[in-house]
């Protein structure tokens, strides 16, 4: 029996300790194929984020290219990055780093993901988890990218879980809510997983600790450093995270959710963002696409995202520590 290649995927990401988790295991499984890594700014900024890609593909033993993107948002202002939650660098402010060498691709991330795209056509998953403006970008300097890209896979948003930035937004949508409509509003094959799912997959840091003890590496001793920063976050925020302590790993559930969909329940529907006022980021999904509301922006036929509403989350976590814990490493 043949064996599926590993799928050809685009990281867009704001690393971030979530994100160093999601590269990681995209890293290790043998099914994905992390062909590049484009930046954004969000978790911190994106000169930070282009310097976390490089470090954690560097001490990985990896030769990725590495592409530094967007810095802003597209029409709201800017926010700080979230220091509290990640850490001034990104990596829970790690006391040190080890010497690397490798250097950033000098093209803007979405001229990157529209070179690929072109040269690999229907070949490249992209994967986002932090605001999508350079994919939005992507969109506009190439209309036929939905056509190009075999399938987009976004980590943000809510349907029926609280938001995390405010009762409605979930933060990847919130830093740029302009630039996510734009994203949900192209007819590509695109799947959405949000806090519907991710807040029910907490990984405890002992599970970590294991995973650094097992591999006694640069690379597993920095994610558990990032990490154990990360849960002394969430642990203090959400009662019921103070006992392992532990953490939700947002972004890596759209990379499990790429190797194996099977542990997700989907609903579809299209996707609106509010982009002002009190809802700002809202994930507005149109459950009854039979009606013909009066408001502007609810047309029929709009663009179907795929939703993740349910999570196996024993499968989720069977699955991550097999994967990390495999021989993936090289000393």
């Amino acid at each position: 029996m043949s064996k599926q290649p590993p799928r050809k995927v685009i990281f867009d990401t704001d690393p971030g300790v979530d994100d160093a988790m999601a590269l990681y295991f995209a890293l290790a499984h043998p099914g994905i194929d992390v062909v590049g890594i484009t930046t954004t700014f969000g978790n911190v900024s994106v000169e930070q984020a282009a310097t976390n890609a490089l470090y954690l593909t560097a001490i990985a033993n990896r030769k990725i290219t590495v592409t530094q993107g967007v810095k802003a948002p597209w029409v709201k202002p800017g926010e700080a990055p979230p220091d509290f939650i990640h850490g001034a660098d990104g990596l829970g402010n790690l006391a040190h780093r080890v010497a690397t060498h490798n250097r950033l691709d000098p093209r803007p991330s979405a001229q990157y993901i529209v070179d690929m795209a072109r040269a690999h056509p229907g070949e490249i998953t992209l994967v986002a988890v932090g605001p999508l403006g350079n994919l939005s970008l992507a969109l506009k300097l190439e209309p036929e990218l939905p056509r190009l890209l075999r399938e987009v896979i976004i980590m943000g948003g809510t349907i029926d879980e609280p938001g995390n930035v405010s009762p409605v937004a979930e933060a990847n949508i919130w830093n740029d809510p302009h630039a996510a409509d734009h994203v949900f509003m192209a007819d590509w094959k695109l799947t959405m997983v949000g806090l519907d799912v991710t807040h029910r997959v907490v990984t405890e840091l002992s599970l970590f600790q294991k995973i650094a003890d097992h591999h006694r590496h640069v690379a597993t001793d920095t994610l558990h450093h990032a990490v154990a920063f990360y849960s002394t976050f969430y642990s203090g925020l959400h009662k019921h995270l103070s006992f392992g302590p532990g953490c939700f790993a947002h972004d890596l559930l759209a990379f499990i959710y790429l190797v194996d969909p099977g542990l997700f329940t989907l609903e579809s529907g299209a996707i609106r963002v509010a982009t002002e006022g009190i809802a700002q980021g809202q994930t507005m999904l149109n459950r009854r696409a039979y009606i013909d509301y009066p408001q502007e922006g609810w047309a029929r036929h709009l663009p179907a995202t795929d939703v993740c509403m349910q999570v196996d989350a024993p499968g989720c976590l069977a699955l991550f520590e097999e994967t990390l814990m495999s021989n993936w490493l090289s000393h």
